[in-house]
């Protein structure tokens, strides 16, 4: 746990709106191979969709190359392969009519372009998005349990993080959705910074102390390490559903409902206590 704590501590770093900016325009270029010109145009309808407005769609395809292009680049981010065609090691096939099942093969691999992918081409934009939602979650519930073990385990008071457990980890938590918010906003196209996601930051901010009381109130009620499970559920259901907000916002150009508010924190708690209680059990095992 000491390790992934470390960790989830040290993506703080990446709050940094203009490194967040920097990562997702970053261009990612795409060589593609394919048997005839068919093909090829279905691979590249599937990245730069002839929906888009004009000159993005030109900008997206001047980062797609077929391979009997004579002036293709020698080295790509991403070769992608006609199904019909064996695909060696290091390339990815695409997979006709399973436009997720590509995305996440690629992202599975390539967690370093997960933020340009998102933003330059757009099939791979919902998943990334669910993916930093998810991610920061399971960081915030890992942190949100830990700063609870000095409860349990008294020889841990020393880490320097658990000092002042009731004001630090709210920040980190608040901090650690903020920095949800510019990597969703980045994901998605748009700009990022605090004034850009001026809204998305002081609604973040306000809802934290809310779900960190309710954390607390069950921790103060629940004897030993039974309460490390319900303050992480909540505090993955807190990132959870601000990620879901932002994402109704960024993606759907709107806002979920009071009902599917209550669904997505919900589905947030279950997603939560099943993490929760797996990090628990290990480091009981431990």
């Amino acid at each position: 746990m000491l390790k992934v704590l470390k960790q989830a501590k040290s993506a703080l770093s990446l709050l940094s709106a203009d490194e967040i900016q920097k990562q997702a325009k970053s261009p990612v270029h795409f060589g593609l191979v394919a048997n005839n010109s068919g093909d090829y145009a279905e691979m590249e309808e599937f990245l730069v969709p002839s929906t888009l407005p004009r000159p993005e769609w030109r900008l997206r395809m001047s980062q797609v190359h077929r391979a009997t292009d004579h002036d293709a680049p020698g080295n790509v981010d991403i070769v992608l392969y006609e199904s019909g065609i064996p695909c060696p090691v290091g390339s990815y096939a695409f997979q006709r009519g399973h436009a997720d099942a590509t995305c996440a093969s690629i992202l599975d691999d390539k967690t370093d372009l997960d933020l340009a992918l998102g933003c330059q081409f757009l099939p791979f934009r919902r998943l990334v998005v669910e993916r930093i939602i998810h991610m920061v979650s399971k960081e915030n519930a890992l942190f949100a349990v830990a700063t609870a073990l000095p409860n349990v385990v008294p020889s841990l008071i020393e880490l320097p993080w658990v000092f002042g457990e009731f004001a630090s980890d709210t920040a980190f938590l608040t901090a650690n959705q903020v920095r949800m918010a510019f990597q969703i906003a980045a994901a998605c196209g748009k700009e990022v910074g605090l004034a850009n996601q001026k809204g998305a930051v002081l609604s973040i901010a306000a809802g934290a102390f809310g779900w960190r009381a309710l954390a607390r109130e069950l921790v103060s009620h629940i004897p030993l390490g039974g309460g490390l499970i319900p303050k992480g559920a909540i505090a993955y259901a807190g990132t959870y559903l601000a990620g879901k907000g932002l994402e109704y916002f960024h993606v759907h150009d709107g806002s979920p409902s009071a009902a599917q508010r209550e669904q997505l924190y919900q589905e947030g708690l279950e997603h939560g206590r099943s993490f929760a209680k797996t990090v628990h059990l290990g480091e009981s095992r431990a």
